[in-house]
């Protein structure tokens, strides 16, 4: 192409912190430039939002609708490429279907939507117009994550036999969501959040990071939900057991109760010639431990002859310069946008580019929740997995 893409951005006005980092990755790699927004449900925090962001008074909006229809109306060589919703779960959906309903490819946080349900419609949605859609799983666009998922695919480990992944945060250590911390306020309250607190928050990251990984689904699961702090509406910590496709099991753990952890995602898999370790607080090392021969260790940045190319695709640095969540998010928008700018010239992406989440994540993201909550109110032992 020889011009950005142009993003319209809803939620993330000022003070907002998602909606900053999406602004940052999006324009990472110069292929996008931030045209138009609905930045709150404030109208004016709206505008002060739009002004600080030095967007045009005419294409600073107040709410989404308007936003949609207004873009919708503009010169095809005027109005936006495609929208970024960064609004708390339950405002997810319906921008998202009105965007697509208008022609406009679709970036959304995750969960994908507030229901099963809601996710599912979208899916036909996007089915129906052939439009793109990026879910933000943001774990996905780490180098040695995809180094972990290649490796996996191509056997060098054998046959998956055990996941182990955890999610431990402690910032809901104390009832905070009623002392002011609006991000906590939301993500507790059922109306906003959905049936989950820390399994539709963080287990779903986790999940995602399982199944992307292995390349296997969730079959089956046994789930006990806990809410830890009194008063609070919904769970706060949580562990999951796991059986895969291929006849592999796996324990999952999240928890947003445990004092002094900060984003501790780690995931182990093995199979049967050797097993793999990964931290999301150390992300340029991939461990890779072996049944016959010593353990390695797998950097970003390094190790070229022996990288996959979806790794060396999505590392931006020589080794021993660190790259973390921003370079995360920004890989997936990199491979966002270059598919979508391959669509719009008529091109063929390349495969490196078409590997970000998408609908079908969010379907599989919205349920395991589902799964999850039926799991922990049975007496049943095991849950089919239904989707």
């Amino acid at each position: 192409m020889n011009r950005k893409l142009r993003m319209g951005m809803i939620g993330g006005g000022k003070d907002a912190f998602i909606g900053a980092i999406h602004r940052i990755a999006a324009n990472m790699d110069g292929l996008a430039e931030l045209v138009c927004g609905a930045l709150s449900v404030n109208p004016e925090v709206a505008k002060e939002s739009g002004k600080l962001l030095f967007l045009p008074e005419e294409r600073t909006y107040t709410n989404y609708e308007e936003m949609i229809l207004a873009e919708s109306k503009l010169p095809e060589g005027d109005r936006m490429d495609f929208v970024t919703i960064v609004t708390p779960n339950f405002a997810h959906f319906g921008p998202a279907m009105l965007a697509l309903e208008h022609g406009f490819h679709v970036v959304v946080e995750k969960p994908i939507s507030l229901t099963l349900d809601e996710a599912k419609q979208l899916k036909q949605k996007v089915e129906e117009t052939g439009l793109l859609l990026l879910l933000t799983h943001t774990y996905t666009g780490y180098p040695m994550v995809k180094q972990a998922r290649q490796m996996v695919a191509e056997g060098a480990l054998g046959k998956v036999r055990k996941v182990y992944v955890e999610y431990p945060q402690g910032w809901l250590s104390t009832l905070t969501e009623r002392e002011g911390n609006a991000g906590a306020a939301w993500r507790t309250d059922p109306k906003k959040s959905g049936k989950s607190g820390s399994m539709g928050d963080i287990g779903t990251h986790s999940a995602n990071l399982a199944e992307y990984i292995t390349g296997l689904h969730i079959t089956e699961l046994c789930a006990s939900l806990n809410i830890v702090v009194e008063g609070r509406g919904l769970d706060d910590d949580g562990a999951v057991l796991l059986r895969f496709e291929s006849g592999a099991t796996g324990v999952l753990i999240a928890s947003q109760v445990a004092a002094g952890e900060e984003n501790a995602l780690k995931i182990k898999v093995y199979g049967e010639k050797g097993g793999l370790e990964w931290h999301q607080m150390e992300p340029n090392t991939l461990l890779v431990k072996w049944l016959d021969k010593p353990a390695e260790i797998f950097r970003a940045g390094g190790n070229y002859g022996y990288l996959s190319t979806y790794a060396t695709q999505n590392t931006r640095t020589p080794g021993g310069h660190p790259e973390g969540y921003l370079e995360a998010f920004g890989n997936l928008y990199r491979n966002f946008l270059h598919t979508l700018a391959a669509r719009i010239d008529g091109t063929e992406p390349a495969k490196e580019w078409l590997d970000y989440p998408s609908v079908n994540e969010g379907i599989r993201g919205m349920a395991f929740i589902e799964n999850v909550v039926k799991s922990n109110a049975s007496d049943v032992k095991w849950t089919k997995f239904e989707v």
